[in-house]
């Protein structure tokens, strides 16, 4: 036979050369009964690049989609960690706003984990979505089912965990995908699953599940966080609570006692402001001692938007801002004083706003150790709202309400109003709102408000002796607010007391001695 392009003639096959031939081919005991994958033409090594899910059309659209759903979940994380700062329109969220950054930023930490070990998939990933999943079902239920926490998170939040659930449920059915389309190309290409790893895949799945269990553990803690809110819900604020700022959040007000004495004179109301912290951690209790001692008849507090009952507001949030929130809850609770004005520490700020822009109204002002415009620059430098911004972020976890509920029985009091409320999520979210203004808005609304105060209101002063020992500009701060108006009643030092004047016995004599002058001198 010639070959095709020449050369010598082949010989005509015999029958004898073909069954020779044929008994060379014979199988024997040495015959292998599985083709040598790697000797084969037919098989390539399970080493070779060429193997891989990605030739299936399936698991590279899988991929495509997780790219474009990471895409997604970055514009909307985005848009919530912009929203810590500045909210945009139709994103506030009545609570802090952390909780729903949390859910997305779950979802792209998931994600991303997904994408950079897409082509190595693990049974213990795969278990741990399940649990990702279930826990994040979890949270759905409550944030839905509880109404207060519906009202505090809103669409946003429930937006936020849902997809995060979806998320979770996705990757789980790529990471299966992903594994069935390895084990289809391994067995095609190579002649069977490959059940072998290389230092460089286990070392994969080891980062891959020590990720998820990470994410799981934040579940967790963040479903703890969210037992413990839902709890608290169960806590009736002791007012009302109103809509202001066109129906956008509700501020709390209590109002407590008579507008007349025994003889039926009309007395002042004493509205209280608080400090760093809500009025009622104990200028509420100080206020009723004060009533059953008829030292004053009737007072009133306002929480301010973010503390306690109260919802947060958008942001920003200046001082003036807040102060016109509280001005509308009070009348829309029907209350139009005449009051005297009782705040103290950065609550004196909130106070001297409202006194200039309700001057008619206004028929006394006591400060207890209060902050002068100087301070503004401390509250409001970024050293500290960068603290308060990690501290938020991390607020879902409960690292501190979780402990505190457990081990050392912190009640709903406490996270409410109490000595554990500066640990909630709303609470953090307020000062960082205080923070981002303090020095700029805040301080030209005290400004604007400085101006026009009414020079003939009577003003008493009592002012923290520790306070003034610790920092020698407290003390000039202080004397530079006694010339706030012309009318200086008394200006008292405690020596003993702490910033927070009413926590002794005598700063809690003189701070009601004080009242009784200024409500019933009016």
């Amino acid at each position: 036979m010639n070959r095709l392009w020449g050369g010598r003639k082949d010989q005509d096959d015999s029958p004898r050369d073909s069954l020779d031939q044929g008994s060379e081919n014979a199988p024997n005991e040495h015959t292998r009964l599985l083709p040598n994958r790697v000797e084969s033409t037919n098989y390539l090594s399970p080493d070779d690049p060429a193997v891989s899910p990605y030739n299936l059309w399936s698991v590279r659209l899988v991929r495509y989609l997780t790219v474009l759903f990471t895409i997604l979940t970055f514009v909307w994380w985005t848009i919530l960690l912009v929203s810590n700062f500045v909210t945009p329109p139709g994103f506030h969220t009545r609570g802090s706003g952390f909780f729903p950054f949390s859910y997305a930023s779950l979802a792209l930490a998931n994600l991303l984990f997904t994408l950079i070990f897409f082509a190595i998939p693990s049974k213990p990933v795969r278990v741990l979505s399940i649990v990702l999943g279930a826990l994040l079902l979890v949270n759905a239920i409550l944030l839905v089912s509880v109404e207060k926490t519906r009202h505090e998170e809103g669409w946003v939040g429930m937006v936020s965990v849902l997809w995060a659930l979806l998320m979770a449920i996705w990757t789980l059915l790529m990471d299966r995908l992903v594994k069935w389309g390895k084990t289809e190309e391994e067995e095609r290409l190579t002649g069977r699953a490959e059940t072998r790893r290389t230092l460089g895949e286990w070392t994969a799945v080891l980062v891959s599940t020590l990720s998820m269990i990470i994410l799981a553990l934040v579940v967790v803690l963040t479903t703890c966080t969210l037992i413990l809110r839902a709890l608290d819900a169960g806590l009736a604020p002791p007012g009302e609570l109103y809509w202001v700022d066109g129906d956008k959040y509700m501020i709390h007000v209590y109002c407590h006692g008579n507008k007349t004495d025994s003889k039926g004179t009309t007395l002042p109301t004493v509205l209280l402001e608080g400090g760093a912290g809500p009025v009622e951690d104990g200028l509420w209790q100080f206020a009723d001692e004060a009533i059953n001692n008829g030292s004053i008849s009737r007072y009133c507090f306002v929480d301010r938007p973010g503390l306690a009952w109260s919802d947060a507001a958008p942001s920003p949030l200046s001082a003036g801002m807040a102060v016109e929130a509280v001005s509308e809850a009070l009348a829309r609770a029907g209350e139009d004083g005449p009051w005297i004005l009782a705040s103290a520490g950065i609550g004196s700020i909130y106070s001297r706003i409202f006194s200039a822009r309700h001057g008619r109204d206004i028929k006394g002002l006591l400060f207890i150790d209060p902050y002068h415009e100087d301070d503004l620059g401390g509250v409001g430098s970024p050293g500290r709202g960068f603290i308060l911004w990690i501290r938020g972020i991390i607020s879902p976890l409960g690292l501190d309400r979780i402990p505190g509920a457990l081990f050392n029985g912190r009640t709903k009091e406490d996270r409410v109003w109490g000595q554990s409320a500066y640990q909630t999520g709303k609470y953090i979210f307020t000062k960082l709102q205080e923070n981002l203004v303090a020095d700029t808005l805040s301080k030209r609304d005290l400004a604007s408000s400085t101006a026009i105060q009414n020079p003939d209101v009577p003003l008493s002063l009592v002012s923290s002796g520790v306070k003034i020992r610790e920092d020698s500009s407290w003390e000039d701060k202080q004397r530079d607010l006694s010339h706030l108006t012309h009318n200086l009643q008394h200006w008292d030092i405690v020596n003993k007391a702490p910033h927070q004047v009413w926590r002794t016995r005598k700063g809690r004599d003189i701070i009601e001695k004080r009242l009784r002058q200024l409500v019933y001198g009016a």
